[in-house]
């Protein structure tokens, strides 16, 4: 099982209504995000906008490819899309560059 970690910046002009969203993740993409692979996924947001995303995973490539196969993400990622600072032209999940671990305790 990979477990993966990733940073993002919330822009500080969205950040309670990135969280409000996040209280209210869509049935649907939820229901995605659990058949193509992604288990135990948690968002951290600190006050200044910093996201930390972590999740497990078999294959994070072929979990983010298959989410990316599905309608619903082309959806969610369009509506997230304008809540993050520095894309460069990205959507979300596509900037979602993995840290690499230096330390794990089982």
């Amino acid at each position: 099982m990979q477990r993966v970690c990733f940073l993002l910046k919330v822009r500080e002009d969205r950040i309670a209504e990135y969280r409000a969203r996040h209280a209210a993740v869509w049935p649907e993409m939820r229901a995605a995000l659990s058949a193509t692979g992604w288990h135990n996924y948690s968002l951290f947001l600190r006050d200044d906008g910093l996201l930390v995303g972590y999740l497990e995973t078999e294959d994070f490539a072929a979990a983010r490819a298959a989410m990316e196969a599905t309608e619903v993400n082309a959806r969610w990622q369009a509506e997230m899309a304008p809540f993050f600072a520095s894309l460069d032209g990205e959507r979300p999940d596509e900037a979602m560059t993995p840290l690499t671990e230096v330390f794990h305790l089982a």
